[in-house]
């Protein structure tokens, strides 16, 4: 068998049963799961003397241990007690829960403890560190490394993680390397097996930092590559010519008067429209720019000309209330708006799809249902993909392959650098909406410490006692299986504020483990206003429009990018009345808080993106967070490399257009299976 297509019980310690836990993050091989790469690291390199340490780090400390003692609390835990000592002063440590603890450290000898110190006057203890004895060969989760951090599912914990990372690398040997060794020798990029040795495994964080730039660096060209890919697919394809002559009666009808920055993108839009060739075009614009206001100008224009337009959102609560707006605009102005979702029954979706195919609609308003079998237009002219990195390239192209080749108009929240755009959206020509809607207040933002925790609370009842509501963002569904690991988790979170700090508010909850169904309607109770307070996890990112909302509280807020932060902040001061975000800085430490002090200081997303780009690297507009990669440890901070992939995309497209050339054949296959597996994402 291919080592390639092990499968994972293959490894020591993976059964069946877990097996099947690696397989809901995405590795069903070994080979898969040597994809799946760190969320993060923790530095064990540095070993600290015991008088040096400060509370709240976590560090390492080599010490002569002590006699260990064994006990039970009154709960009936075991607890270890150890003290320790080196030439500078006494810690104590205790273990919970760990009695072998007692046998396994011998009292004389030097040992290597890795925890979080916990300092007060001269105590200075640590509670359930990991640790090894002095000199003995390191396992890889122990001390004085570098040690990766898996995202994990109920079950796993970063012991089998780390465990089956280890084995698989040493049992796949070679990794397949779709870079061809040119594009490594000039870029300076290290080879696949270096690569993912030291992404998972690194000795120092130089090794780190090369293995993920060369990771970044590959998972970039492949995007640039599928995106140049679909734009010389396209080539001057002939276009219809939409009868935009009709756009002032459109204008005429909405309750405002829209922005230069809107009728510049709507302009922009109508001459491709007209110009005999398909329109590809991205409309990026910061949080509440309107962009939607060009998507239905845009629509009525397809209308107009006797064609359907489909507009998709990327969740059945956006595509409401967008179908909603839509309705509200177009529909005096005749044009037929119709929905589809998932959550149709069958009956309802059997409907609307006679009509799309029959062509009794005009506008059909959806989430991907609307690229599902079975869908088929009468005369497709326009496509609409709302929130664009949701999307990608190959949902793009499989939306537009339902009209034979229609306009393509896409849209982003998320403020691209212009560097980076070239590189995710290569096949598209870009408009861009500055400014804010009249009206649109910025939002004030505050970095918190914990022991403003409870002012904090009283500004939220007097809010609420105002007839506002509030947002509480956590970063985490359940609770860690690491009680350190300090992320607030929305579940026990609702609970806590529901029943011991708001019990007079209306408390809900929505998070992405919930059922759509329960997700959607714990939505719509709180934009209905029959939820003062929600706590959610980042499902409420984009687009949800809650104009009473004004206070966003973000826990653990230095887990996030500063453009999600962002969109996060965005979902207040939709109304007209003062809004404002709270930031809880969670343990990063002071270059955390720093990096946060960047939202207080501004509300522009593109200035913002920017720093995002410079402190993180380009990771998170890659999705390589949840994929793994930190781009916080990688230290690919260099905008550099963006115009390095552009660069080498360009070249090896001049060079061989089609990717035909063996040494291609491993970029040609990333780029179509990144075109099958977004699409049937």
């Amino acid at each position: 068998m291919n080592a390639r297509e092990l499968p994972l019980t293959k490894l020591r310690g993976v059964s069946e049963a877990r097996a099947k836990l690696f397989a809901k993050l995405g590795a069903e091989s070994v080979y898969e799961l040597v994809l799946i790469t760190p969320r993060d690291y923790e530095d064990r390199t540095e070993v600290k003397s015991v008088s040096s340490l400060t509370d709240g780090e976590s560090v390492c400390v080599s010490v002569v241990a002590g006699e260990p003692r064994l006990s039970r609390t009154q709960t009936g835990l075991t607890l270890v007690k150890l003290r320790a000592a080196d030439d500078t002063g006494v810690i104590d440590f205790a273990f919970f829960n760990q009695p072998y603890v007692r046998d396994n450290i011998k009292a004389g000898g030097e040992y290597v403890f890795f925890g979080k110190a916990e300092v007060s006057g001269t105590s200075v203890r640590m509670t359930n560190p990991v640790y090894e004895k002095r000199g003995e060969a390191d396992t890889g989760d122990k001390t004085r490394r570098v040690v990766p951090v898996y995202r994990l599912t109920a079950g796993l914990s970063q012991y089998n993680a780390r465990s089956a990372a280890r084995q698989a690398l040493d049992l796949l040997g070679d990794v397949p390397d779709i870079l061809p060794q040119a594009i490594r020798a000039k870029y300076k990029l290290c080879d696949a097996r270096f690569a993912y040795e030291n992404i998972h495994f690194p000795p120092d964080f130089i090794k780190l930092a090369i293995a993920g730039r060369r990771l970044l660096f590959a998972e970039m060209l492949t995007v640039a590559l599928a995106s140049r890919s679909l734009k010389r697919g396209r080539g001057d394809a002939p276009g219809r010519v939409l009868d935009v002559s009709a756009l002032p009666e459109f204008y005429a009808a909405l309750p405002f008067a829209p922005t230069a920055g809107q009728t510049g993108a709507i302009d922009d839009a109508a001459r491709d429209c007209v110009s005999g060739r398909v329109m590809t075009r991205l409309v990026q614009g910061d949080v509440g720019s309107g962009k939607t206001v060009v998507a239905m100008a845009l629509c009525f224009a397809s209308a107009r000309s006797g064609s359907q337009a489909a507009f998709m959102a990327p969740t059945e609560l956006l595509a409401s209330q967008h179908f909603d707006t839509f309705t509200k605009i177009l529909g005096p102005l005749g044009v037929r708006v119709l929905r589809l979702t998932g959550s149709l029954t069958a009956k309802k979706r059997a409907e609307a799809r006679a009509a799309i195919a029959s062509g009794e609609c005009d506008v059909v308003v959806g989430t991907h249902a609307i690229i599902s079998d079975g869908v088929e237009f009468r005369d497709l002219a326009l496509v609409v993909t709302d929130e664009q990195h949701r999307f990608g390239v190959g949902q793009r192209a499989n939306l537009s392959a339902k009209g034979g080749s229609p306009h393509a108009l896409v849209m982003s929240a998320t403020p691209i650098p212009r560097t980076l755009s070239l590189i995710l959206f290569g096949d598209l020509d870009v408009s861009t909406i500055r400014e804010l809607p009249p009206g649109r207040l910025p939002v004030k933002t505050f970095v918190y410490s914990e022991a403003k925790r409870g002012r904090l609370y009283e500004s939220v009842r007097k809010l609420a006692g105002e007839g506002r509501q509030i947002y509480f963002i956590c970063p985490a569904v359940e609770e860690s299986e690491n009680p350190d690991s300090g992320l607030k988790p929305a579940v026990k979170y609702a609970r806590e504020l529901a029943e011991t700090v708001f019990p007079e508010l209306a408390v809900g909850l929505v998070h992405g483990a919930m059922k759509p169904k329960d997700k959607d309607a714990a939505m719509r109770r709180f934009v209905s206003g029959e939820t003062d307070v929600l706590v959610a996890t980042t499902v409420v990112e984009v687009g949800v429009d809650v104009p009473n909302a004004a206070l966003i509280v973000i826990e653990n807020a230095d887990r996030f990018g500063l453009s999600q932060l962002h969109q996060l902040r965005g979902r207040v001061g939709r109304g007209g009345h003062a809004s404002f975000c709270v930031l809880f800085g969670g343990s990063g430490g002071e270059a955390a808080k720093e990096r946060l002090q960047t939202l207080c200081s501004t509300n522009d997303g593109f200035e913002i993106a920017e720093a995002d780009l410079l402190q993180r690297g380009p990771g998170d507009f890659f999705g390589t967070r949840q994929h793994g990669l930190s781009a916080d440890r990688l230290a690919v901070t260099d905008p550099a490399l963006v115009e390095e992939v552009g660069a080498a995309a360009d070249e090896l497209l001049a060079d061989d257009p089609k990717l035909k050339k063996p040494e291609h054949n491993g970029l040609r296959d990333a780029v179509a299976a990144m075109m099958r597996g977004v699409a049937a994402n």
